[in-house]
């Protein structure tokens, strides 16, 4: 079945977090997600598009990310017709370059309309969920060893996460180990600890960390040097028990492919804004598995629109290291009707038709900016 796109409105909603959340880059207190709504002669989808802390963490901001939609992408996709999600991302890739966040968006919206549409969820447009449950960590992120300490006991106590990741690389090295090594021993063996440096190491500093990381018993690294060390991530990657994830590093397929092929080993995190959407997002998990490496669940810390979209993709394939889609825990408040279902250190899949969520036009209204 075609659709035919008539319009495309874009909102920036800007939505404060419960606590500010410490990267290596930024401090964030409040997250501003990009919102779409694709009206076709089918019906109406819903997407999101959402970074961190403006343009500190890559080339889109939420601005430039509206900019490109109702600059040059709106008006190259409406008043057309399209059979499907390739024909559709053929388009947008042939006329405008780059802009993965805002190709997301849309992709995002499409299928919801095609699901709805079909009265099916998105997992089924993208080949079938495999489980209807995800599991999800926390990011302990506030900077202060003691306070992630306490948060940590007190959602393993809560029973709502068992495992944690760790945001380091904004302070010198000798105090983000000290800071997640106490907070590693605080929680105890049985509690999974990950750490993501936010690509603030070089090579020499990454052999430094991972060398007493590694021995202090955490279970993963994410990210720790530039993405554009290709060949330092992969020499990191062979030198060390401890898994490396690669994240920044790893946008598309063709960059999942050139790391596969140098030598790298670990683990690659996907993200549907990075890749331009779920659908871009599962070719990239396609290489990793044909290579042996193993896929994470990552986050831009969207809201719920933009976690299930990522959660309906990460359903069809096996997740070894799990997913952190907590993104709509860290905000105050959200535009949907309905949250989602976070209990058990695992989030439910919504088995609606589309996405399976519901907009709360009132809230939309409320936050968005104006």
């Amino acid at each position: 079945m075609s659709i035919t796109i008539e319009s495309i409105a874009c909102w920036l909603v800007d939505i404060p977090t419960i606590r500010p959340h410490k990267l290596s880059m930024t401090t964030m207190g409040c997250q501003t997600l990009t919102i779409v709504r694709m009206t076709c002669a089918q019906g109406v989808g819903w997407g999101e598009a959402t970074t961190i802390g403006g343009l500190s963490y890559g080339s889109e901001s939420p601005e430039s990310i509206k900019s490109a939609i109702e600059t040059y992408l709106s008006p190259l996709l409406c008043g057309q017709t399209f059979s499907g999600v390739a024909s559709l991302a053929a388009k947008m890739n042939a006329s405008v370059k780059g802009n993965t966040f805002a190709k997301s968006a849309l992709e995002t919206a499409f299928l919801d309309v095609q699901g709805k549409m079909l009265g099916l969820p998105v997992s089924a447009l993208l080949g079938g969920a495999l489980t209807e449950r995800l599991p999800v960590l926390w990011t302990l992120a506030s900077g202060d060893t003691d306070k992630d300490i306490d948060e940590g006991k007190r959602l393993l106590a809560e029973g709502r996460h068992d495992t944690f990741k760790l945001k380091i690389g904004a302070r010198d090295l000798k105090t983000d180990i000290r800071h997640a090594l106490a907070i590693k021993t605080a929680l105890g063996d049985e509690v999974s600890i990950r750490v993501d440096v936010n690509q603030a190491w070089d090579v020499t500093t990454a052999i430094k960390g991972m060398t007493e990381l590694q021995a202090g018993g955490i279970d993963l690294v994410e990210q720790p040097i530039p993405l554009w060390d290709q060949r330092g991530l992969i020499t990191l990657s062979q030198r060390f028990t401890v898994p490396i994830l690669a994240d920044e590093a790893v946008a598309t397929a063709h960059d999942g492919y050139a790391l596969a092929s140098g030598g790298f080993t670990g683990a690659y995190a996907l993200k549907i804004a990075k890749a331009g959407g779920p659908v871009q997002a599962l070719k990239l998990a396609q290489v990793a598995q044909a290579a042996g490496i193993a896929l994470y669940g990552g986050t831009l810390l969207e809201g719920t629109l933009g976690t299930v979209a990522s959660l309906h993709a990460w359903s069809t394939v096996t997740m070894q290291w799990g997913t952190e889609m907590f993104g709509p825990l860290l905000l105050k408040d959200d535009i949907v009707v309905r949250p989602l279902d976070f209990s058990h250190g695992q989030v439910t899949l919504p088995s609606g038709p589309g996405l399976g969520v519901e907009i709360d036009a009132d809230k939309l209204r409320h936050y968005a900016r104006t």
